[in-house]
């Protein structure tokens, strides 16, 4: 049996704290947030647990196997170091850490304890996502050209984060899963209209491959779109995450280049094939990936998303932030 214990009870830590304690193998022992509101919520909801104000109570017990850490990312790096200094697994809620200093010492620190670490990239537990991933490692897509995201909303305003920050590592964790070609740099542009963070932004991944990779970032936006197209030479994709049903849907669509005998008369012609909605996993992604992250424990195995893919995450988050600083100059990773 696995001991957890829970930092954090906010937006996202009642979700933790029901799956973990709802899977075979794993047991929530305790509850810790600073806020008296969160705790007396966590109390009522859970009252067969104990409720901290003070994270030590969770790190240093020495009843607890593993640390869930679910508060805001200015916080991440100490409460995991802490957790892995006295032995414990760390589950760490996207993004990773504030910094690649930060996620790099942290990924070390667990190498060096014989530690597990897992980063909280829900979305590539989806089962879209996931067949997603099935169908370009399978070749149905053909070489991949480009990767397009969209993420919009109206809100919800970040207090220590900017937009990117709080929306685009979602997208960089599905990219970092589905390509496995990495980025080599990236650039980036975007405006602050309301509290001092950027709240609108778009962001260029370049490859040393043909795929191109952008993404839109907006807290300003009077609908809700989740939306990502990832085009091939053989097919393209579209996951709207926003329908009810057919979430994906894979389009036999693309071009075809005809050479005459001289460069200047390429012929191109358009395939227009048939459209199909493949049938995807409707279980609960967080449920998948707690589960999931016990088996790595238990079988002693490197989970997709641990340390390394979180880092890989922050270096384009903070690439972003530099990029930002110098009016959208390309940034090398």
């Amino acid at each position: 049996m696995v001991n957890i214990g829970v930092i954090g009870y906010g937006y996202w830590g009642p979700n933790i704290v029901r799956n973990f304690n709802s899977t075979d193998g794993a047991q929530v022992l305790g509850i810790c947030d600073p806020s008296e509101e969160a705790r007396k919520r966590a109390k009522k909801t859970n009252p067969h647990m104990e409720v901290y104000s003070d994270y030590r109570e969770v790190v240093r017990s020495a009843q607890i196997d593993m640390v869930a850490v679910v508060t805001p990312v200015s916080t991440h790096f100490q409460l995991a170091k802490e957790a892995l200094e006295n032995g414990k697994h760390v589950f760490v809620e996207k993004p990773f850490t504030a910094s690649v200093a930060q996620a790099e010492e942290i990924v070390n620190l667990a190498e060096k304890k014989g530690r597990k670490i897992m980063v909280d990239h829900t979305f590539i537990f989806t089962g879209a996502v996931r067949k997603m991933k099935e169908l370009i490692d399978g070749g149905s897509l053909g070489e991949l050209y480009y990767y397009d995201s969209i993420r919009v909303n109206l809100g919800l305003f970040q207090k220590d984060i900017n937009v990117i920050w709080d929306l685009a590592p979602h997208d960089f964790s599905i990219m970092d899963f589905l390509i496995d070609e990495k980025p080599v740099a990236v650039a980036s542009c975007g405006k602050a209209h309301v509290n001092g963070k950027e709240d609108i932004a778009f962001v260029t991944a370049y490859f040393n491959n043909n795929i191109v990779a952008h993404f839109n970032v907006n807290w300003l936006s009077p609908v809700k779109i989740r939306m990502t197209l990832v085009g091939g030479e053989k097919q393209m994709m579209v996951w709207n995450d926003s329908v009810a049903d057919e979430k994906l849907r894979v389009y036999d669509k693309g071009i075809e280049l005809h050479n005459r005998e001289s460069m200047y008369e390429t012929l191109v012609s358009y395939r227009s094939g048939d459209m199909w909605s493949p049938k995807v996993d409707q279980t609960e992604a967080l449920k998948k990936e707690v589960e999931y992250f016990l088996e790595c424990i238990y079988n002693d195995a490197t989970p997709v998303n641990d340390g390394h893919a979180g880092l890989r995450v922050v270096e384009l988050l903070e690439g972003c932030d530099n990029s930002l600083k110098k009016n959208g100059r390309m940034i090398y990773l």
